[in-house]
């Protein structure tokens, strides 16, 4: 791990720990082990290791689809459509629980969700970069995804975007209840489950 990265590294667990404000370059250099003049080398202030931050956060989660082994249209960013259409109960439960516990567990997430949640109320500028990345990004992406499923008549007609909110809520907001609470992983699958199958059943057309 280059010098660049532990300062990156470092500063994403003082945030989480102690928050935004919270931590000074000093924390930061101190934990990566450097003098705080050396830090500058690397980066110019505390917001510009904020920012490169949300750059990888950002990363790992357009990786997601990779991750979970799920193809890509070769012009958007959109899962590609066939994958889906032949994708069971089973399957779509499967590859729900898989982004739930992304989320949940990616060092790198977790720890930005902790960050944001902390500052949300008291650094709009975060609180703006979470919502786009955890909200406004998530939504669009399984919009375009469930217009098209509509447009190919997997699913009912409808609004796409009420459908993507209505796909997205429940794990949004499972993922705030249980963020902190690994142990009930179990607990969280279940609820998981028949919120996945709930969503099946409505929007979802009879083969």
């Amino acid at each position: 791990m280059t010098t660049k990265e532990r300062i990156t590294e470092e500063a994403l667990t003082l945030f989480a720990e102690k928050g935004y404000k919270g931590t000074s370059v000093k924390n930061i250099a101190d934990a990566v082990g450097i003098k705080d003049a050396s830090l500058y080398n690397h980066f110019k202030s505390k917001q510009e290791i904020f920012e490169s931050i949300v750059e990888l956060i950002s990363k790992h989660i357009s990786d997601l689809s990779q991750t979970l082994g799920v193809p890509q249209n070769e012009k958007t960013d959109t899962p590609a459509t066939g994958f889906f259409i032949n994708l069971d109960l089973d399957g779509l439960k499967k590859i729900t629980r898989e982004s739930f516990v992304f989320y949940l567990t990616d060092p790198y997430i977790s720890r930005f969700w902790r960050v944001a949640h902390m500052e949300q109320y008291t650094n709009p500028q975060i609180y703006t970069m979470f919502r786009k990345i955890f909200m406004e990004d998530a939504i669009s992406y399984q919009e375009q995804l469930f217009q098209e499923m509509m447009e190919q008549e997997v699913f009912y007609p409808g609004d796409a975007r009420a459908t993507a909110i209505s796909f997205y809520s429940p794990i949004y907001l499972l993922l705030s209840m249980y963020s902190n609470q690994p142990e009930h992983m179990e607990e969280a699958f279940e609820i998981l489950d028949r919120q996945v199958e709930e969503f099946y059943r409505i929007y979802r057309k009879n083969d």
